[in-house]
């Protein structure tokens, strides 16, 4: 793949999501496909939320154009994307149950994996439920990520920078033009994401990133050895795997239920240290920076993949556990409002 048909597709992706976004806005606040405040959330008004859908042209049609069904991989990957895009939309439309959920992503992560998409975890048959197991849990971590101005589309920008330079050294150029495109289409949508948000990207947006990402980084240490393979997999991922075990850990000490909303996530945390909503987007995209430049060097064999693994296994343990120092319950009222609610 040469330099003027990658750029082709970085230039479209993001005049596609730039100009979709605006117009998104206005179809959604016209249509009243809106996310409306009350209970956790933090808008004071009707905040429309297409702008996932922005992400996802912006994503899809460059490289579907330019580069076609080169890679049967790749193919299945925007596919099982474009599935969960939809997914996405229809739960922010009307929404789905906890086990239609999984089943349709469940689906779309096999269809990954059956095309030989297999993290090296054990060597054996059980690399492939436990490679379509994390794609699940990463999509949904990522999904979770999603829970204040800015923050996701921050943290996707920096992991498929990262991830796409992984692509282009691991000789993987059609997934790297995903990436590429996928960054490119993130930064279009991003400035009307920023603090104060004038459109969020929803479900459809949240669910196509994390399963973009997931898979991306299960197809790049396919055929690697064990330990590459489980740095390779936690660092392109590591912000929001750190975000879910905040909220897991916090949750389960406090006597919540797991899958109850609120704004006890990382996001939320760094606010109460008082950090405002865009530098918080800021500070959780450098995090996943360094984290995806520790990937690349490990590519590079500047450190082991031990040392690689160790640090990120390391890091996300102390990052999970020094947040509950962070107070967000409160004493007597089970629920609270912060200046940034989960969506």
């Amino acid at each position: 793949m040469n330099g003027p048909v990658l750029l082709t597709a970085a230039a479209g992706a993001f005049l596609l999501s730039a100009a979709a976004t605006p117009l998104l806005r206005r179809v959604a606040l016209r249509w009243d496909v809106t996310d409306r405040p009350g209970g956790h959330k933090a808008h004071r008004r009707p905040t429309p939320f297409l702008g996932g859908l922005a992400i996802t042209l912006g994503a899809v049609v460059p490289p579907a154009a330019l580069a076609g069904p080169a890679d049967p991989r790749a193919v299945a990957i925007v596919a099982g994307a474009l599935a969960v895009a939809l997914l996405g939309l229809i739960d922010d439309l009307r929404q789905l149950s906890m086990g239609a959920r999984l089943a349709v992503e469940s689906l779309a992560a096999g269809g990954v994996v059956l095309t030989g998409v297999q993290a090296p975890v054990t060597g054996g048959w059980p690399d492939i439920p436990i490679t379509m197991l994390w794609i699940v849990v990463i999509t949904n971590s990522f999904n979770l990520l999603d829970n204040m101005d800015g923050a996701l589309g921050a943290v996707a920008a920096a992991s498929a920078a990262t991830l796409a330079a992984v692509a282009f050294l691991s000789a993987q150029p059609v997934i790297g033009m995903v990436l590429v495109s996928l960054l490119l289409s993130v930064a279009g949508f991003l400035p009307y994401n920023w603090a104060p948000a004038k459109i969020f990207m929803g479900d459809a947006g949240s669910l196509f990133i994390g399963f973009v990402l997931a898979c991306s980084a299960a197809l790049l240490v396919t055929g690697r050895d064990r330990v590459t393979a489980v740095a390779g997999l936690l660092l392109p991922a590591f912000v929001a795997t750190v975000d879910t075990g905040v909220v897991l850990l916090s949750r389960k000490r406090a006597g919540r239920p797991l899958t109850q909303g609120g704004t006890d996530h990382l996001s939320h945390r760094l606010c109460g240290l008082g950090l405002g909503p865009a530098l918080t987007a800021v500070t959780l995209a450098v995090i996943a920076a360094v984290a995806g430049l520790l990937h690349l060097v490990m590519l590079l064999g500047w450190i082991t993949p031990l040392g690689a693994a160790s640090a990120g296994v390391v890091a996300a343990c102390a990052l999970i556990g020094l947040p509950q120092r962070v107070r967000v319950y409160p004493r007597a009222l089970p629920q609270t409002s912060s200046p940034t609610g989960k969506r």
